[in-house]
C-alpha cells in the first residue's frame, strides 16, 4: 500500500465517525419530532424545546455529514457537464476538477478562519439558545472541525490521494447510483 493510498483511507475513518454522529442526529431529531407529536396530541403539550432542539440538530447534522459526503463524491452536482467534459475534453476535465478542488480548499480555509472567533466568542459569553437555555458552543464546534476535515480531504484529492482517479471519478459505493 502506498502513502497517498494510506492518507486516503485514513480519512474514511473521523469522515465515518462523523456521518455515524450525523446519522444519530438524524434519528434523534425523528424521536424528538414524535414524542412532541404524541405529548401535542394526547397531553395537548409539545416539548418546549423541541423546535430549537430539532433545528440544532438538523444544522448539526449537515456540518457532520459533510466530510464523508465531500470524500465519496455523492453531494449534488451538476453531473451533465462532468460527463460530457470526460468524453471530449479529458484536459479540460482534468483542470475543471482541480479548480473546482482549490475552490473547495480556499472556501473551507475561510470558513474556519471565521468560525473559530465565531466558536471563541460563543465559550467568553456562554451563549444559549433563547427557549431551552442550552449552551450553543457545543454544536457551533461542530462547523470548524467538519469543514476542516473537508478542506483535508479536498487537499488530498486534489494530490490524488483519495482513491479516485481522472477516468472513473470518485469512488461511489455500489447501489447508490450516479
Amino acid at each position: 500500500m502506498t502513502l497517498s493510498r494510506a492518507i486516503g483511507r485514513g480519512l474514511k475513518y473521523p469522515a465515518l465517525f462523523l456521518a455515524v454522529m450525523a446519522a444519530l442526529c438524524m434519528v434523534s431529531i425523528v424521536g424528538i419530532i414524535v414524542v412532541s407529536v404524541l405529548m401535542r396530541k394526547f397531553f395537548n403539550m409539545p416539548l418546549f424545546f423541541g423546535e430549537e432542539v430539532v433545528g440544532m440538530l438538523m444544522s448539526v447534522s449537515l456540518f457532520l455529514a459533510l466530510p464523508m459526503v465531500t470524500l465519496m463524491g455523492t453531494h449534488v452536482r451538476v453531473s451533465i457537464l462532468s460527463a460530457y467534459l470526460k468524453k471530449r475534453s479529458h484536459i479540460l476535465y482534468v483542470v475543471i476538477t482541480r479548480l473546482a478542488a482549490l475552490v473547495g480548499i480556499v472556501c473551507c480555509g475561510w470558513l474556519v478562519l471565521e468560525a473559530v472567533p465565531w466558536v471563541e466568542f460563543a465559550i467568553k459569553h456562554n451563549l444559549k439558545t433563547e427557549t431551552s437555555r442550552i449552551l450553543l458552543y457545543h454544536s457551533m464546534a461542530v462547523l470548524p472541525v467538519s469543514v476542516a476535515l473537508t478542506g483535508i480531504i479536498f487537499v488530498a484529492r486534489l494530490l490524488g490521494w483519495t482513491g479516485d482517479n481522472e477516468e472513473n471519478g470518485p469512488e461511489i459505493p455500489a447501489g447508490t447510483g450516479d
